[in-house]
């Protein structure tokens, strides 16, 4: 019973340090999106337009994938080569998964165009990723497995 507890514990604290290590990417990679004008699309996910409803929404986007993020790879969040190569392959998963098919799904426009956006998007992702395994490597340095 006792590893039981000591397992979801561990899992519950990488989940935590996920979404910190989430927002540390989401708010990075919103600040690109702020310079480029892109907040508002996000923001026309829940029926506004606004810059800020936009960057609202990608925070808790980004913490959300963060948590998945710091579950999955909170066993090796501690050693920084694996951890930023995960980052960045996750970064990239998000940006088929999400810049290429839910969100222009979800807006009712063509899936998996590659075009200007498409390509700020892919460094948006990738950058995402960098930073949420650097600030999860942070948060893990030293840990006990």
């Amino acid at each position: 019973m006792s590893t039981i507890a000591f397992s979801r514990s561990h899992v519950i604290a990488h989940a935590w340090k996920g979404v910190v290590a989430g927002l540390a990417g989401g708010i990075v990679f919103g600040m690109l999106m702020a310079m480029t004008g892109m907040l508002p699309m996000i923001a026309m996910m829940v029926g506004s337009q606004s810059a800020v409803v936009g960057g609202l929404v990608h925070l808790v986007i980004s913490a959300g994938i963060g948590l998945v993020f710091g579950v999955l790879a909170g066993g090796f969040a501690d050693r920084l080569w694996p951890v930023l190569g995960a980052g960045l392959v996750y970064g990239l998963v998000w940006w088929v998964l999400g810049g290429l098919a839910l969100m222009p799904a979800f807006l009712g426009m063509p899936v998996f165009t590659i075009d200007q956006t498409a390509m700020m998007s892919l460094m948006g992702h990738a950058v995402y990723g960098i930073v949420a395994a650097l600030a999860l490597w942070g948060l893990s340095r030293g840990e006990e497995h």
